[in-house]
């Protein structure tokens, strides 16, 4: 692997030296100021992995009440407007509150541990980064409460339905607000961290592939995140002070909003996607015992996929009545994409090609993320022709589409992340058992929740409705029962980690065989308090 690192003798003498202080300075400051005051970038790490998991029960809670609602036909559960603002704020919770935060816990863990650097470049304002969270989340549960509900406009936040909402669409807008605030900081802290403090010989091309994929991901987040910024400020004036961006009443266009907001969510799409490329790309070549196929062209690609997300957003937007020319456009570029990501497909099959693989939970998660994810990239290629997205577009074609994307694509490699790096963050070893029944479980109910939805779209169902027809019946019923049982598995995953550290048996500092990364090589498990105190030398 391009990442395989050796140390000289001063270097070694260092590491016995960690390990022999590891006990002395386990422990930073008191339990409680500690939580308040840390700049540690493992504490801070910590915080954010913990605070991601709860957000993920929060969103996934809201995802069972919608199927649980779209379970037969008619109204069963809630009313039209709460299943409206039930749907917004799931993706809201699920994009801003669990996959970012939770690829922003691992870039705290490891950026550090794997380029040998002592901490993060800023470690206060890292701290500040996430102690922004907390109100922001509070902000989007408490707009539930108020007069008029929460935001019903779907995460989109498309007009005239965010002009028309009540205080629930302010308090969104601020909670987006700061955690947009939150991800520009953590952005500059993770680029100024890799380009400034990486060991003696560490150069940019020898970097763990984590470290690269967060590297563009954070220049991707300080590109978009003050497009959205300007996006939903725009949408606060046209409510409160009298301007006409996007109300069609005063004069303003509603579609250019949505040029605005794709600017920003397609490249958001690849903010959730890349950190996950990067923890594939350690894990595979671990449990293969083999070094990464092409490490540069995995890394040219992961850029490209970056720059190439700028020029696709219109493919959002097919049936706004753009001209043909601009529909071509939309549609080639969208299929280019394709291009890089399938280079990165073909590296991941390549390094397991005659490799000495093993099929612990970690590798088994990476797989099921290569073959789901491909298959939501198919459908992606479905949805980028013109015609057929025009007949498909806002049906649950597309919500089955992005749910293969993003579930087993940023979810699962952040679980395969999980069970990878627990052993080196707990220093104790999980349930191999229970972590293979939690993917086996996730696998087949994800399948039954999301596949039958293909159908759905194609059949005509629409997306964001309560009620529905009674010849979607069938597979509604599927899919809500699937959905169950998903959510419901997902709890092994909890009892996996918590009994992992409370009674895990020991691990060894190199747990995988393969590994090859400075945390693992140099560094005892649990990683002490202070992780480098020198740098180590690379080779």
């Amino acid at each position: 692997m391009a990442s395989t690192t050796t140390l000289d003798d001063a270097t070694s003498h260092h590491d016995t030296h960690n390990e022999a202080h590891a006990d002395a300075h386990d422990h930073g400051p008191g339990s409680w100021t500690r939580i308040f005051t840390t700049t540690n970038h493992k504490d801070i790490g910590s915080m954010y992995l913990w605070f991601s998991l709860f957000m993920f029960f929060v969103g996934g809670g809201m995802a069972l009440l919608i199927r649980a609602e779209l379970f037969q036909p008619g109204l069963q559960i809630v009313q039209p407007e709460v299943f409206n603002s039930l749907t917004t704020v799931h993706a809201l919770i699920m994009i801003f509150g669990a996959v970012m935060p939770a690829f922003t816990g691992f870039a705290n863990w490891l950026i550090p541990m794997q380029i040998g650097a002592a901490d993060m470049a800023f470690p206060r304002m890292n701290n500040w980064s996430f102690w922004l969270m907390i109100p922001a989340a509070i902000l989007l549960f408490a707009s539930f409460a108020v007069p008029g509900g929460a935001a019903g406009s779907g995460w989109t936040l498309y007009p005239p339905l965010s002009i028309q909402g009540g205080l629930g669409v302010d308090m969104t807008i601020l909670a987006i607000h700061i955690l947009g605030a939150s991800s520009i900081m953590g952005s500059i802290n993770i680029i100024t961290t890799l380009l400034n403090l990486r060991a003696p010989g560490m150069t940019l091309m020898k970097m763990p592939m984590f470290c690269w994929t967060w590297l563009i991901t954070a220049y991707l987040m300080i590109a978009v995140m003050p497009v959205l910024a300007g996006a939903i400020t725009m949408l606060l004036t046209d409510r409160h002070f009298g301007t006409s961006f996007f109300n069609a009443a005063g004069g303003g266009d509603p579609t250019m909003f949505m040029h605005i907001f794709w600017f920003f969510g397609h490249p958001e799409v690849y903010i959730l996607i890349l950190p996950a490329f990067g923890i594939v790309s350690q894990i595979i070549p671990t449990f293969s015992r083999k070094p990464l196929f092409g490490y540069a062209s995995m890394v040219y690609a992961t850029a490209s996929i970056a720059l190439l997300s700028f020029i696709v957003w219109g493919h959002h937007m097919f049936t706004v009545g753009m001209p043909a020319q601009g529909q071509l456009f939309f549609m080639y570029a969208t299929m280019l994409i394709a291009v890089p990501t399938g280079v990165k497909i073909f590296n991941w099959i390549a390094t397991m090609w005659r490799g000495s693989l093993s099929f612990e939970t970690p590798m088994l998660f990476c797989i099921g993320f290569l073959c789901m994810f491909t298959l939501g990239g198919f459908s992606g290629l479905v949805l980028a022709v013109v015609p057929v997205d025009i007949t498909l577009h806002n049906t649950y074609y597309v919500v089955a589409h992005f749910h293969y994307v993003l579930f087993p694509g940023a979810i699962w490699g952040l679980m395969a992340g999980v069970y990878f790096w627990l052993p080196k963050f707990t220093g104790r070893m999980y349930n191999e058992t229970l972590g293979k029944w939690h993917f086996w479980l996730s696998a087949i109910s994800f399948n039954i929740t999301f596949f039958p939805q293909h159908f759905l779209g194609l059949a005509g169902m629409p997306r964001r409705i309560p009620d529905y027809a009674l010849q979607f019946a069938e597979w509604n019923m599927v899919s809500s029962i699937g959905a169950f049982i998903l959510g419901f598995s997902q709890l092994l995953f909890v009892w996996n980690v918590v009994s992992c550290i409370r009674s895990g048996a020991k691990a060894e500092a190199k747990q995988w065989e393969g590994a090859e990364s400075l945390e693992w090589t140099h560094l005892p498990s649990p990683v002490p308090y202070h992780t480098f105190e020198t740098a180590p030398i690379v080779k």
